[in-house]
């Protein structure tokens, strides 16, 4: 069975999305970006997210209000309290879905690590 190859990570990539670690808020490249397109797992290139659900929750990490169905896995938390999200296809870490915070109809914000993904420019 052939190895499955993904993209090398940094310390930094690694320790957010192997190691479920967290980037500091306000820090990350796409917190305060807009452009159409496309976020992709930084580990596997997976289709993550599409511009059009990305909305400014002003927490810090950029913020989408649906993923793109079928890409991410929701978790419990070992915390108890919030819900982890991972690439489906690596596993690798994202980092949590908060309900019921009423900023789109979807009553839903996926806080995402700006680390975990790379974006794709065109239509989402």
């Amino acid at each position: 069975m052939a190895e499955t190859k993904y993209n090398p990570l940094t310390a930094e990539e690694s320790h957010v999305i192997e190691r479920k670690g967290t980037e500091r808020p306000f820090t990350g490249e796409y917190d305060d970006f807009y452009e159409a397109g496309v976020y992709l797992c930084r580990k596997c290139d997976a289709q993550l997210y599409r511009s059009d659900d990305k909305f400014d929750a002003h927490c810090g990490w950029p913020a989408f209000d649906k993923e793109i169905p079928g890409a991410v896995k929701h978790l419990p938390d070992p915390d108890g309290m919030r819900i982890e999200v991972e690439c489906v296809n690596c596993g690798g870490h994202l980092g949590h879905v908060f309900m019921g915070e009423r900023f789109t109809p979807t009553n839903a914000r996926h806080c995402i690590n700006s680390i975990s993904m790379k974006f794709v420019a065109g239509n989402s």
